[in-house]
């Protein structure tokens, strides 16, 4: 479509369910608004999602068309609680790739992202049937059974880890590109001086991030505050650790001496001051969910990784295992490790500058800063590829 002498590129996005999902496809799209401005175009993105997801509250805030389908999500191993469910999601497929058809088809795309999660598979067949090039993008070391499914339609496969092609069926190995996962721009721009302002944090002390997630998890939660005499005797720490686990850490915080209750900073929530968390933050203490890496090595932090276990596909653990293996992060790999476990891998960083440098500069190096750009020239390539099959 023509608009004055500029062409319009239809960008179809599809993905969601979870922040390792949608956050990337954000973040590829406000990329490739900019590659397309450079080169003349202007971009209509579309976004397909379900209407419960993540994807839809996120596309809304930021003024993306969004379109709701069906989606049966295909449990591979389903507890006898989720025979029924899994029943009724079969039926939905069917649905799912149906009103897919019909959108895809109406909207016409030159090229369509799946950033992964089960809504993706119906979008991924309409893909296929209509001739319009997909781009599937994996977060993770391994592939999703969405992302297993979508290999075999994808024009090109776009992997966060080159230890991911091994993955990949051998039939399209030859479609995949390494890209990194896309973080956003603005975490790589933070002040330490406006952290240290607006948490009350002291320059002559290093500086521990603990976080678990928005909701902030019970298993981190529960290790920190068991070591925390140990830990605030080396470091002050500002504690990320969810609204419904504010009030018990702040009476935690309230019962120490007052020297460390000046050193212990419980927070519920850490948002637009991420940026500037991580440019204060000597080691990071965290889940090891694909987003959390990917952020963890673009802005190059030493970090502790506790593992989601059990996670889809044992994700977390095979990314702490990557990152721990490449001397880029240390992790707790183990079933329900000891809060001992944490202060020992901590203590062995807080001691020692150089190690916990050296780990730094290992999870920097393998950093994908431009990963949303990397991936917005693929998706350009593609959709010019495809401009003939309109």
């Amino acid at each position: 479509m023509e608009a004055g002498h500029r062409r319009t590129l239809r960008l179809l996005v599809t993905g969601g369910g979870t922040g390792g999902h949608t956050y990337p496809a954000l973040t590829t799209v406000a990329a490739l608004r900019d590659h397309a401005a450079a080169r003349g175009l202007d971009l209509d993105v579309l976004w397909v999602g379900t209407a419960t997801g993540l994807e839809a509250r996120v596309a809304a805030e930021h003024g993306i068309a969004f379109r709701a389908i069906k989606a049966g999500k295909l449990r591979r191993s389903p507890n006898p609680r989720e025979l029924l469910t899994n029943l009724a999601d079969m039926f939905r497929i069917p649905v799912g790739v149906f009103q897919a058809f019909g959108i895809a088809a109406r909207y016409r795309p030159d090229v369509v992202l799946s950033t992964g999660g089960y809504v993706c598979v119906p979008l991924g067949v309409a893909s296929r049937v209509l001739g319009r090039p997909l781009v599937m993008h994996e977060q993770i070391t391994s592939l999703g059974l969405a992302n297993r499914i979508l290999s075999r339609f994808a024009r090109r496969i776009a992997l966060t880890h080159p230890s991911s092609i091994e993955h990949l069926p051998a039939s399209v190995r030859d479609r995949a590109v390494v890209t990194g996962n896309p973080v956003r721009p603005a975490l790589l721009r933070g002040n330490v001086d406006a952290a240290r302002r607006h948490f009350g944090l002291s320059p002559d002390l290093p500086v521990v991030y603990v976080t678990g997630g928005a909701q902030g998890s019970r298993q981190i939660n529960t290790m920190i505050e068991t070591i925390l005499p140990d830990l605030l005797g080396r470091a002050q720490v500002l504690h990320q650790c969810g609204p419904d686990w504010i009030g018990q850490l702040t009476r935690a915080a309230d019962a120490l001496p007052g020297w460390m209750r000046d050193r212990y900073r419980p927070v519920p929530y850490v948002g637009a001051e991420l940026a500037d968390v991580f440019a204060v933050a000597d080691v990071v203490v965290s889940r090891s969910g694909a987003g959390t890496v990917a952020e963890l090595t673009a802005v190059g932090k030493a970090s502790v990784l506790i593992p989601l276990v059990p996670s889809a596909a044992d994700e977390q653990r095979q990314n702490a295992r990557y990152l721990a293996e490449a001397g880029a992060a240390r992790a707790l790999l183990e079933n329900g490790p000891a809060a001992e476990h944490l202060m020992a891998e901590l203590d062995a960083l807080l001691r020692d500058p150089r190690a916990r440098a050296a780990v730094a500069a290992a999870a920097g190096a393998l950093g994908r800063v431009d990963a949303a750009d990397t991936l917005a020239r693929v998706l350009l390539e593609e959709a010019g590829a495809g401009a003939g099959g309109r």
